[in-house]
């Protein structure tokens, strides 16, 4: 046994830190390709990240303009996992799956709230 594996084979040290990193974008590309509001998201990010960076005029501004795009977005992939989860559990409609769904879409609304709130207060301090 190498010194990069543990018992059961598992992965250990930088050889696990790269198959993680593997998984996560292999995790984005799916979410990518299979959810409308996450590639709408992208998309937006691909604008409100420079335009933070951008607009920001302190670390603090620019950590929370940014911050809040990457907020929602990490909300989208925990909704999309909630859906996916609860869809290959069973696609009989039930009271609790319907429940987790709708808490996964709660969770992203208030992500949103966040997001807008977050950029109209820092523009707001911008213009006055």
């Amino acid at each position: 046994m190498t010194a990069e594996l543990r018992e059961g084979g598992r992965p250990t040290g930088l050889n696990r830190l790269v198959l993680a990193t593997q998984n996560s974008f292999r995790g984005i590309a799916n979410c990518y390709r299979n959810e409308s509001a996450f590639r709408q998201e992208a998309w937006a990010a691909c604008v409100l990240i420079p335009a933070g960076l951008w607009l920001g005029q302190t670390g603090i501004e620019r950590l929370l303009l940014v911050g809040a795009v990457l907020l929602l977005m990490l909300v989208e992939l925990l909704n999309s996992a909630v859906e996916a989860i609860v869809d290959r559990l069973s696609t009989e409609r039930h009271p609790l799956s319907g429940y987790a769904k709708d808490l996964g879409s709660a969770a992203v609304f208030f992500a949103l709230v966040l997001l807008f709130s977050t950029w109209a207060l820092v523009l707001w301090d911008r213009l006055s």
